[in-house]
């Protein structure tokens, strides 16, 4: 009993902090009913509650952390996507959806407690004065940052400032031992939603995004338009691993393969009505084939597009199952900076159906089932059992889709296991892949710049054993004990990744992703289905 009593007192600070918060939203609503309510307005019980803490508790109160962590709580026990964001962290939140940030506009990894610019960012200000991949920082601001334990955080904190602002950085270049001092002047670095477009054969094209930005239309068409138009008869839009981001984006990309007056989503919430998005009459790829892949860490804005094509019979979606977030955010910004983001509607796709998945298990259990889609990898029988005949919907052609748990794919694609080993999970957990990768594209820059393209390298570029065997030592030297069994398993993906990373650190994504595509069983499916005489937007398989 006397242990219930603590735990009664623990909580009394947070319930009086949440009525603070409920005055704060909606005291002054009460309290413009002059006409009604004068007595009311005269007593106002949360602010007589505000006041008594400040005042009679028994302990000094931080007003700010009070109200701040008052407002996560309440936030929180909503849904789990409406938040309140401190004014510290909502800058780094929004960057990524504006498109773009205030620094010196390079991509940097730590490597042996040494910052090493990995590439400088394509019209940033790094790159304009020449500074160049694998160059390694020492000084920032005369203070020596290689070799004491500096964080990643710690860097982003010193090189990025407001526009127009200078820092002064020390760096030391391969094959010279001088450091060479440059002082960078900061400007706006574009961060981009578009990953990689290019064509994976001679009718094929691929385009993958990473977020829906405030520039990501913009990107998605100067990507497409890259790709040869008159021989592309297919594309496939990747949006693997995306969280989502703006409504506007996800509509505006979705305009673009369907005909005219067609419902893209619908939004509609208590306060908001029915408020229906439509196909315009422009659109880059109305005729050839589509595919979109998914898996669970697609989200809102990816189950938007993948929603659209699927319910309006445009395209084949493949892949496994998506996220399930069918809620829509407003934010509303404090004066000091700080802002919610509340839950004021769910949208719908053209069908009717609603995506989001059930929450009032809570917080814990509403992200836990993402995870044990892992486990399972939803076989046939348990991703079939998720849905039930209520939450079933027709498209116009006839074909069955789901709602109440995000997208259902086409075609399911299963979670590839060939090749997988103990040996090759410790050396990718630990990054010894990349590190070793690094250090081979740094010492062999100049010879690797001699392919004449991308594709020479894919095609050209390979290992040798004395290599794939020095990278083994490597991988010994740092802890790993060496499996001859499991690399046996192992061997292509080992190979493939090596030379993935390597073509990263000399083309960043354009490199990377056509390498690694060669060991990627969803895409690899997709590119079949496109060559398929029989290709129908009716196919339902399982892989």
């Amino acid at each position: 009993m006397a242990r219930q009593k603590r735990n009664i007192f623990i909580y009394i600070p947070i319930a009086l902090a949440l009525s603070v918060v409920l005055g704060i939203f909606l005291g002054s609503r009460f309290n413009v009913d002059s006409n009604h309510n004068t007595k009311f307005r005269k007593f106002n019980k949360v602010n007589e509650v505000l006041n008594y803490i400040f005042e009679e508790y028994v302990d000094s109160v931080n007003k700010s952390t009070l109200i701040e962590g008052s407002l996560v709580s309440l936030l929180k026990d909503l849904d789990p996507h409406s938040s309140y964001i401190s004014t510290k962290d909502l800058r780094g939140m929004s960057e990524p959806l504006e498109g773009n940030f205030e620094g010196i506009g390079i991509e940097f990894n730590i490597i042996k407690d040494t910052i090493i610019i990995i590439s400088p960012i394509s019209g940033g200000p790094s790159e304009a004065l020449g500074l160049e991949a694998g160059d390694r920082i020492i000084k920032i601001e005369q203070e020596v940052v290689a070799g004491i334990g500096i964080r990643n955080k710690d860097v982003m904190n010193m090189l990025r400032g407001p526009k127009g602002t200078a820092v002064d950085i020390s760096i030391r270049r391969r094959g010279t031992t001088a450091m060479i001092d440059y002082t960078v002047i900061r400007g706006e670095i574009p961060i981009y939603s578009v990953d990689i477009s290019y064509m994976i054969n001679d009718s094929i094209g691929y385009i993958k995004i990473n977020r829906f930005s405030a520039k990501t239309h913009k990107e998605f068409v100067a990507a497409f338009e890259s790709l040869p138009r008159r021989s592309l008869k297919g594309l496939i839009l990747d949006l693997r691993g995306n969280p989502g981001g703006y409504l506007s984006a996800a509509i505006s990309i979705s305009d673009e393969f369907l005909n005219k007056d067609q419902l893209i989503v619908y939004t509609q919430g208590k306060a908001h009505p029915k408020t229906p998005y439509m196909s315009t009459n422009g659109g880059l790829f109305k005729k050839g084939k589509v595919i979109i892949l998914i898996d669970e860490g697609s989200a809102s804005a990816s189950e938007i597009v993948a929603g659209a094509i699927q319910d309006n019979d445009r395209g084949i979606i493949l892949g496994r199952r998506s996220f399930g977030k069918g809620l829509v955010q407003e934010q509303f910004v404090f004066p000091d900076g700080s802002a919610v983001r509340l839950t004021i509607a769910r949208y719908y796709t053209p069908t009717g159906r609603c995506i989001q998945r059930p929450y009032d298990e809570g917080l814990e259990s509403y992200y836990r089932d993402v995870y044990k889609r892992f486990a399972n990898d939803e076989s046939a029988e348990n991703d079939s059992s998720y849905f039930n005949d209520s939450l079933k919907f027709t498209t116009p052609a006839g074909k069955i889709v789901y709602g109440g748990g995000g997208i259902k794919p086409d075609i399911h694609v299963s979670i590839d296991t060939a090749g997988q080993s103990r040996y090759l999970r410790q050396i990718v957990n630990r990054g010894l892949i990349n590190q070793f990768a690094f250090d081979y594209a740094d010492k062999n820059r100049n010879r690797l710049n001699k392919y004449k393209a991308v594709s020479n390298y894919v095609q050209d570029f390979r290992l040798s054993n004395s290599e794939l065997n020095s990278f083994y030592r490597y991988v010994s030297e740092k802890g790993v004990e060496r499996n001859d069994k499991d690399i046996l398993v192992s061997a292509k993906l080992i190979e493939f990744r090596l030379k993935a990373y390597i073509a990263r650190h000399i083309w960043n994504n354009d490199g990377f992703f056509p390498v690694i595509h060669h060991i990627d069983k969803t895409l690899q499916r997709a590119v079949e289905e496109m060559r398929d005489e029989n290709y129908s937007i009716f196919a339902e398989k399982l892989e």
